[in-house]
């Protein structure tokens, strides 16, 4: 595997303008598949309310007399008109209110990741923009121009700054496309996506995030940090 992978730049007019480097370690890592499904299975989960429920016989309102009398009728001997056998009556084993969330691990989430970016970025389906509309105002035509210009295909990830108003107003109400502030990246929409496109400062900005974090975290630790804030 090579260090870096290079994808175009392309403007708002779909001009290229330069080269972005994908790192290897990010885009060009192995696809674990059965890692990927865990993940995103428990992402589903997440997401899940959990608030359904039913009734128990206990808890319908009515059928505290007895229907009929326990002897002499030829039917069979009932104690209420909710128990789960009459219509009206309560259910048996219904579901209840639970937490669908499952727990799982930063480092797997950030290798799931990795595997679905690389696993588009080698199929060539990884592309960057240095911007979707010209000028200061956001413009939807112009942004499916770049899109189109890109990707015909009919789901497409974008993935934008969180200050990047002109591009999301720009592309927020456009079916086929899915925004994502770059910080928000997860393995399933990346899935579900035919392309990924990031902005300039939107793969920057994802990037440096982990990296940076690392490094602030290693200074905090040091030796030297530590003699400073005494």
């Amino acid at each position: 595997m090579s260090d870096t992978l290079t994808v175009d730049v392309v403007d708002s007019e779909g001009k290229k303008t330069g080269s972005a480097d994908l790192p290897a370690d990010v885009f060009d890592v192995q696809t674990n598949i059965p890692l990927i499904h865990q993940v995103v299975v428990a992402q589903l989960a997440a997401a899940r309310q959990g608030t359904h429920d039913t009734k128990s016989r206990g808890e319908v309102r009515g059928g505290g007399r007895k229907p009929y009398k326990q002897k002499g009728t030829g039917r069979a001997r009932q104690g209420s008109t909710r128990a789960p056998q009459f219509a009206g009556g309560g259910v048996v084993h219904g579901p209840t209110p639970r937490d669908y969330s499952q727990r799982t691990p930063k480092k797997m989430k950030a290798a799931a990741l990795r595997g679905a970016l690389s696993d588009r970025a080698r199929a060539g389906r990884v592309h960057v923009v240095s911007g979707f509309a010209p000028g200061t105002a956001p413009s939807t035509k112009s942004a499916l121009a770049v899109l189109d210009n890109l990707s015909g295909r009919k789901h497409v990830l974008v993935v934008v700054e969180r200050q990047d108003e002109i591009t999301w107003k720009s592309l927020r109400n456009v079916e086929r496309v899915h925004l994502l502030v770059s910080d928000q990246l997860n393995t399933y929409d990346v899935l579900i996506s035919d392309d990924v496109v990031f902005t300039q400062g939107a793969l920057d900005a994802f990037l440096a995030g982990p990296v940076k974090g690392a490094a602030v975290a290693a200074t905090v630790g040091s030796p030297e940090t530590e003699e400073e804030t005494k």
